[in-house]
């Protein structure tokens, strides 16, 4: 196998012989297969928007698919099987379709031409020969710019099957998916071509962002600023993990008058913002962080976990039992809820001690959407202009277990008491509890939400700007990013679409980049690594 698509891979150069993550060989294998197959149905998909054809199950099937490949989303082989079969059903499906509008879906060989074999074997071996490395004379500065937008085309995927199970669609989305993938077997393609495709992702995944901000505060309401008890009241009690938020209403009414309470787990926290989350009584408060204690959090909860996405690590053995998933989620041994019926993970509940008494934790402050934060813009303004708010930064991103993110959580400590730091995605459990105190009234630290919310932070940067009639670049404000999986690298390339400069990235920089590629970025966009907090903050304050 290799892989390096995540910020933990080993050495920081690729997983050859089993994932960091956990991920087996045979599983990576099946992974590569899948994305081949997707590559495939994206050719004939390609050809059918030519003359007029399109399939709204095969764009559903493509984000899911392509989102089941993310970090830490499915390990479960049989499913893999299955999404490969159903790719090859669905392209031959849309090649009929194709050919009787008078369209080409004729194709001798490549992914368009594929077809499995009969066994897991089989399947393992054809994945191995359509891995990464598989094309050995490729150039290596537009490999790195294939990888970065296949990278970042993941990401997309997972946003755009978030936000379509809520609605929310637009066609343009699935056509440049469908579209890059196709050109990823174009040998003509130049290295110029590949920073326009890899740009247009970051172009394509606003996009995407802004059906699922739509989709969620539609359905839901705009997050409202709320204190969250970090404590747990007497009684049985259900832990919510991931991003999804249907899921977590979902079992918010199927638990309704059962004397079971409802609490969030690592990017779940921001759903207590939401109105018509929040109305639930039984839904109480948040438990545990996101990766840094997670197995023993687990463990120790007195109830069972539901796994709505990714961004946690692989479950183990110790509570491997109290463990159900959702959705695309999946892992060998693990219960897997296929559909929105939760009455196992009830029952499962109802037979689980519970908390046995209350605890009167601490509290933490989530809900500052956009809408909640450009309410008080005027006082933020004005808070900048009196000079009570000298700088803003958005500390943001992936959490994870490997070390040196810890950074992140000295950088807040030591950011000077006249700046506010604003945050969203699982990086803020590194300081999410932190009483940073206020400025006026306005909260030194903001959480936004989920990374799914990155949407909000760039309208809020965006208002910020337009109010003070500068570029965003031109603000006192700086973006201190980390990254762990695919999402991440999404929302990096819609801040390089958007012309975002000065950026800070850790805890490393991504394996795929060549050391040309990093040059045109940091030529363009002054993209820079982390150093230390003390050194960071220097130079971007001056003092």
């Amino acid at each position: 196998m290799f892989c390096y698509q995540c910020e933990q891979t080993a050495k920081g150069e690729g997983c050859t012989k089993i994932g960091v993550c956990g991920k087996e060989p045979d599983v990576a294998a099946l992974q590569d297969l899948l994305m081949h197959a997707v590559t495939g149905l994206s050719q004939v998909a390609v050809e059918g928007r030519k003359v007029g054809v399109t399939d709204a199950g095969v764009n559903a099937f493509t984000c899911e698919a392509i989102f089941s490949t993310l970090t830490n989303v499915d390990f479960d082989q049989d499913r893999f099987v299955s999404m490969i079969q159903e790719a090859v059903e669905l392209r031959k499906n849309l090649e009929g379709k194709v050919k009787a509008a008078g369209g080409n879906a004729d194709f001798a060989d490549g992914p368009a031409a594929f077809q499995p074999e009969s066994s897991i074997d089989g399947l393992v071996k054809q994945g191995e020969a359509v891995g990464v490395k598989s094309d050995a004379d490729l150039d290596p500065d537009i490999h790195s710019l294939q990888q970065t937008t296949i990278y970042g085309i993941k990401g997309l995927a997972a946003y755009a099957d978030h936000a379509r199970i809520l609605g929310q669609e637009d066609d343009a989305v699935y056509a440049y998916i469908h579209e890059a993938l196709a050109a990823t077997l174009d040998k003509t393609l130049s290295l110029d071509d590949w920073v326009g495709l890899t740009l247009k992702c970051g172009e394509v995944n606003l996009r995407a962002m802004e059906l699922l901000d739509a989709a969620n505060t539609g359905t839901y309401g705009h997050p409202v600023p709320t204190s969250v008890p970090l404590g747990a009241k007497k009684g049985k009690a259900i832990l919510v993990s991931g991003h999804d938020l249907k899921d977590l209403e979902e079992i918010l009414k199927q638990t309704q008058g059962k004397g079971i309470y409802v609490y969030t787990h690592g990017e779940m926290l921001p759903c207590h913002g939401y109105p018509e989350l929040k109305k639930y009584e039984h839904f109480y408060g948040h438990y545990g962080t996101a990766w840094q204690n997670q197995a023993k959090e687990f463990a120790e909860f007195p109830g069972p976990i539901l796994m709505t996405t990714n961004c946690i690590q692989r479950p183990k053995d110790s509570y491997k039992d109290n463990i159900f998933t959702t959705g695309l989620v999946g892992w060998p041994g693990v219960t897997h809820i296929a559909g929105k019926d939760f009455s196992q993970v009830i029952e499962k509940a109802l037979g689980m001690p519970g908390f046995q008494e209350d605890t009167n934790g601490r509290s933490v402050m989530c809900g500052f959407g956009r809408n909640a934060v450009l309410g008080v813009a005027d006082k933020i303004i004005e808070a900048v202009k009196s000079g009570a708010i000298k700088h803003f930064f958005l500390v943001a991103g992936c959490d994870g277990a490997k070390p040196g993110r810890n950074y992140y959580t000295e950088f807040v400590e030591k950011a000077p008491k006249d700046t506010v730091i604003m945050t969203l995605a699982c990086g803020k459990f590194r300081f999410f509890d932190k009483d940073l105190g206020d400025i006026g009234g306005i909260p030194r630290l903001l959480d936004i939400g989920q990374c799914n919310d990155a949407y909000s932070a760039i309208q809020i940067a965006v208002a910020l700007a337009n109010a003070f009639d500068v570029e965003v670049n031109e603000l006192p404000l700086s973006m201190i990013l980390s990254w762990y999986e695919q999402k991440a690298c999404a929302i990096l390339l819609t801040l390089f679409h958007l012309g975002i400069k000065n950026i800070r990235l850790g805890p490393t920089l991504p394996a795929f980049i060549t050391p040309n590629v990093l040059n045109v970025l940091v030529e363009n966009f002054n993209i820079m690594p982390i150093s230390t907090p003390d050194e960071d903050l220097k130079a971007i304050l001056g003092d």
